[in-house]
């Protein structure tokens, strides 16, 4: 009895649902009539602007990602120039002439960047930049590279959307007085020293006097010309700086060169690098290995003067660095650059010794660290294979 009963519900409840679908199928034939009394034209022409809509915004999408997608490199060939942000009134490093050229060690390596990149070392915007502007430029996409005596820290290479390469020039700071009156460092305790503001100067000041004992007051100013005139008023006992900087600055001083001092300790380690902004392998090799080549051709004896003869020599070694033929074949490295870049960088800029005969001995500085290693300095290429 009991299974009748069940099956009874069971052809009960399927009986209940299909009059169910039946009045659902009723409610939408219902409706039917009023979605054709709908204008066509409009039905049509809504879904065509809408589906013009898309395809617009995925083409913009695509042209953006293209163009975020491809390395600077590829942009400063196509704009064949490079923007490098650099200074104009350093001495040795980077100055503006008065007929609007730029000459210095921080200036031949941006045009080495040219060579090694367009061919032409002569292709290069120099664009004049303040210390606390020259993140910021970079950041911004104001320029391609920053090569401008800029310290590689830790807090720069995390915190400013940077990336440091080889570092050109190994410095250090220093303190410049007037002659005679201090002998060192130590004799300065309580004295006031100004520095430049945005740099890292003002910290090491303030740690190596802690690290003495000694008492300082630090005066910060936005560039050098405040800082020189503060100087001149009497304002600071003493001026801190890159050793490089105050040589540099020494040379100019308007009460002559023998009037300053810079005392022999040397308190911090300033390498000072070019930089690229961060996340474009590509661009960041290309800077890099233009630098490197500088250094290599020193150590291989390959000079402005001379590149030409070493075209014909039958060292491999030689002959793969200026993209001569090794057993039938021209070296290219996959950096992007042409495979003769080396050669272009040295016959139009000269090597790392040129260039720093040229800019640096001037104002009295020895090569030290920045000899090559063979030299007991720390200028060391990787290998060019």
């Amino acid at each position: 009895m009991s299974r009748l009963l069940r099956l009874l519900s069971l052809l009960l409840v399927l009986a209940l649902g299909a009059a169910a679908c039946a009045s659902a199928d009723d409610d939408a034939d219902d409706t039917a009539p009023e979605v054709e009394e709908t204008d066509d034209a409009d039905s049509e022409e809504e879904p065509d602007e809408s589906d013009g809509d898309a395809d617009a915004d995925a083409d913009e999408e695509t042209v953006e990602l293209t163009q975020g997608d491809g390395s600077l490199l590829d942009a400063v060939i196509a704009a064949d120039e490079v923007r490098c942000g650099t200074r104009d009134a350093l001495p040795g490093f980077a100055v503006l002439q008065p007929d609007g050229t730029h000459e210095g060690f921080d200036n031949d390596f941006c045009r080495a960047v040219a060579a090694a990149v367009l061919g032409d070392a002569e292709k290069v915007n120099f664009i004049d930049l303040e210390t606390a502007d020259r993140f910021t430029a970079l950041q911004s996409g104001e320029i391609d590279v920053l090569i401008r005596n800029t310290t590689w820290t830790a807090s720069r290479d995390g915190g400013e959307g940077a990336t440091f390469l080889t570092t050109n020039f190994y410095d250090g700071q220093g303190m410049m007085v007037e002659t005679g009156a201090f002998e060192s460092l130590d004799d300065m305790d309580g004295a006031v020293v100004c520095v430049a503001s945005g740099t890292t100067t003002e910290g090491n000041v303030a740690t190596e006097f802690a690290r003495r004992g000694l008492s300082v007051e630090v005066l910060s100013f936005e560039d050098t010309n405040l800082i020189q005139e503060a100087f001149l008023a009497g304002r600071c006992d003493g001026w801190s700086s890159d050793v490089s900087q105050l040589s540099a600055l020494r040379t100019a001083y308007p009460d002559g060169e023998s009037a300053l001092t810079i005392l022999a300790e040397v308190f911090s380690k300033e390498p000072l690098a070019p930089a690229v902004r961060d996340g474009d392998t590509a661009w960041a090799q290309a800077v890099n290995w233009a630098v490197l080549a500088t250094i290599q051709a020193e150590e291989l004896g390959i000079t402005s003067a001379n590149v030409d003869d070493f075209l014909g020599s039958d060292n491999p070694i030689v002959q793969r660095f200026l993209g001569v033929e090794v057993d039938g074949a021209v070296l290219d490295p996959g950096l992007g650059l042409p495979t003769d870049f080396n050669y272009q960088v040295i016959s139009q800029v000269g090597n790392y010794g040129e260039i720093f005969e040229r800019h640096i001995t001037p104002l009295g500085l020895e090569r030290g660290p920045n000899a090559q290693w063979l030299d007991g300095g720390l200028l060391y290429a990787p290998p060019y294979r």
